[in-house]
């Protein structure tokens, strides 16, 4: 049995969040932080010790010494025996705290790229079950500038400079490595969608029972048979005192350029408008530099996240660069 989910298989284990009705009331608890409240002193940052670098790196090395492809290693093919309780613990911050989590201090400037693609993906079995990004089943993707045409409906933002707007992906859990970070820009930015939600609630109650009701969702060419070109999708979803929320600005945007599908209603724009100014505001947002060593690992069902544009040194050097995981969780 294969260690990661195909892109069908992962989808149906992200969406499929259970919904009871929406909250009567604000959602309290670890992931309804606000930036301001949690930037200052970094708590959400750990770095790694000289000993739990080791510990990776002994890791690596014997993973590697397996010959075996990097999508064929499984976890104890990595051994960890002091740091695999110290990843539960992300995995439990990430799923049941407040949503993020980020580690500094990854020795990816010591690794060749396949030692570096070696590490991650073990890593990623440790958090939980990786799963492919796009019908094409690639496990371990690259965001990077490919040169890609930004004015190309179908381009995945990620493979440009562009700025890209608030969203979540289809995984429960999206991790990144960053092997360089750019000259300048390039900035992380995630916010609370429990915030969000909650914020939202209390300017428009009427706007936020909307997110409990479907919106069809841009698929953007990547159905392989070609026959589907949206599908309906609730934003929110709430069970047992969590709210679970996909979100997607420019997918739930661009679906408009579909025939069949209604334009929308003064109150549905003014709804996203305002989803994404709250999730904008100084007070909300947290802002991060990703740098060199650096892993973030998001909830995608607490967090969403976005990304300033970016400028690399020049096209004689290479420039920004990152690795992601999408990983599915076994209590997801």
């Amino acid at each position: 049995m294969p260690e990661y989910f195909s892109y069908a298989e992962q989808s149906a284990h992200y969406f499929n969040r259970a919904h009871s009705a929406p909250p009567s009331g604000p959602i309290v608890g670890p992931a309804a932080w606000k930036g301001s409240d949690i930037g200052p002193d970094e708590a959400w940052r750990l770095r790694l010790t000289e000993d739990q670098v080791a510990e990776f790196e002994a890791a690596t090395a014997a993973a590697c010494r397996t010959g075996k492809p990097v999508i064929a290693l499984k976890a104890a093919d990595f051994p960890l025996p002091t740091l695999a309780e110290e990843i539960a613990r992300w995995r439990e911050q990430i799923d049941r705290g407040r949503g993020f989590q980020v580690i500094s201090g990854a020795p990816v400037g010591r690794w060749s790229r396949s030692e570096i693609e070696v590490f991650f993906w073990c890593l990623g079995l440790y958090m939980g079950r990786p799963g492919a990004q796009n019908p094409r089943g690639d496990l371990l993707g690259e965001v990077r500038d490919t040169g890609a045409d930004t004015s190309d409906p179908y381009v995945r933002l990620y493979q440009t400079r562009s700025e890209i707007a608030y969203h979540c992906d289809a995984a429960d859990v999206v991790g990144l490595l960053c092997l360089r970070g750019a000259a300048r820009g390039g900035v992380s930015r995630i916010a609370s969608s429990v915030t969000i939600f909650n914020t939202l609630r209390e300017l428009r109650p009427d706007l936020a029972e909307r997110l409990f009701e479907p919106f069809p969702l841009d698929i953007r060419n990547e159905d392989p048979s070609g026959s589907l070109h949206h599908i309906a999708v609730p934003p929110c979803r709430f069970s047992n005192q969590r709210l679970r929320t996909f979100y997607h600005s420019d997918y739930f945007r661009s679906a408009q350029r579909h025939s069949d599908v209604p334009q929308f209603t003064e109150d549905e724009l003014t709804l996203l408008d305002l989803y994404e100014e709250i999730a904008s505001d100084p007070t909300i947002r947290l802002e991060m530099a990703l740098e060199s060593g650096d892993i973030q690992w998001l909830s995608n069902h607490s967090i969403v996240h976005s990304r300033s544009g970016y400028q690399d040194q020049s096209p004689n050097q290479r420039g920004r660069e990152l690795l992601r995981l999408w990983i599915s969780l076994e209590n997801g």
